[in-house]
């Protein structure tokens, strides 16, 4: 298990103090996928690198299974670091290597005798489907190859924690899904806590399990990954779910009473909610935008509407949508505003 206790890292620069990580407080389960996300500079990869004390936090703890790795030496701290590896957006394979030797590096690091740590490498190349591959060099082989590679290097000391630093953000969305779907493979068949930095959330949809939300370095969010993108509560939220929305109000009509209608499921999302809201109420709502996604294995997503009429045809609309299973109704906040100022 790991715990961010008060975890805090400020940076003097030349314009000043730098607030990079506020009093973060996560817990990661031994087992889980956890995905952390974020725009640019909201934090991650300092997040990331104070995990396993690449950068030592100015505040607060790091604890792995009990143990807080700030109070480690360096010894015990390398030590813990074979049990913690990483994969990045850049591979970071060394060129002038094969694929084997890459993935038989940290084996020799550690003192493993050359034919040992070649049956171990060629193992974990099979692991990830590049077996004819452990000759090549990397500039042999195309982006995803490469990040297959890096992942069985990472695996190579059998860690027990991946961290996963925007490992794919440099590839295209169907070798993204691949790699994916490795890392899923691996946390599933070895057990591996998986924690994915990243700011596609498309990859937390596709792989995680629980999900934490930074701005300007706090958590304004987090969640298991179904409940925070079924109910954001966050601005910075449902900026990342629906971007698509944001910063849009001017193609919307002047006025109105706009409420968002978040599905939580398949069923719910297949419904003829709209039209069935009309023939049961009277109700004529109109479509500003909509966009719907799948999470594991259901599908997710939300509608924007327009209800005219009085505030009660807009309570009535509220009431009878929030009646239907797998569906929570939010009345949008510019709307919300102007009805408590009046």
């Amino acid at each position: 298990m790991i715990e961010l206790k008060n975890l805090s890292k400020h940076f003097e620069t030349s314009d000043g103090a730098v607030d990079a990580l506020r009093n973060i407080n996560l817990t990661i389960q031994d087992g889980d996928i956890y995905g952390i996300i974020g725009m640019s500079g909201a934090g991650k990869s300092t997040l990331v690198r104070c995990i396993n004390m690449l950068e030592r936090p100015t505040e607060g703890d790091v604890l792995v299974n009990g143990r807080n790795m700030g109070a480690m030496s360096e010894k015990e701290l390398r030590e813990m670091r074979r049990k913690i590896t990483m994969i990045f957006q850049g591979f970071n394979l060394l060129m002038q290597r094969t694929c084997l030797k890459n993935v038989m590096l940290p084996l020799r690091l550690s003192g493993v005798d050359a034919k040992t740590a070649e049956k171990k490498a060629r193992e974990l190349l099979a692991l990830v489907d590049l077996p004819d591959k452990a000759n090549s060099y990397p500039a042999q082989l195309s982006g995803g190859q490469q990040q297959r590679v890096a992942i069985a290097r990472a695996l190579a000391t059998e860690p027990d924690l991946l961290l996963c630093d925007e490992a794919t953000s440099a590839l295209d969305p169907k070798t993204t899904h691949a790699i994916l779907q490795l890392i899923r493979s691996i946390n599933e068949k070895m057990g591996i806590t998986v924690i994915v930095i990243t700011h596609q959330m498309s990859v937390v949809q596709e792989v995680c399990k629980h999900v934490a939300i930074l701005e300007n370095g706090s958590v304004v969010e987090e969640g298991e990954v179904a409940e925070v993108f079924s109910n954001p509560r966050a601005n910075a939220t449902r900026n990342l779910i629906y971007p698509e929305s944001s910063g849009n109000d001017s193609v919307f009509p002047e006025g109105g009473q706009r409420i968002r209608v978040i599905f939580n499921g398949a069923i719910a999302s297949r419904e003829p909610l709209i039209a069935k809201m009309a023939m049961d109420c009277g109700i004529l709502a109109s479509i500003l935008g909509a966009s719907t996604r799948s999470v594991s294995d259901r599908a997710y997503g939300y509608m924007l509407l327009d209800i005219p009429g009085t505030p009660e045809d807009l309570a009535r609309a509220i009431s009878y949508l929030s009646q239907t299973p797998d569906i929570t109704v939010q009345v949008e906040a510019e709307y919300a505003a102007k009805e408590a100022d009046a």
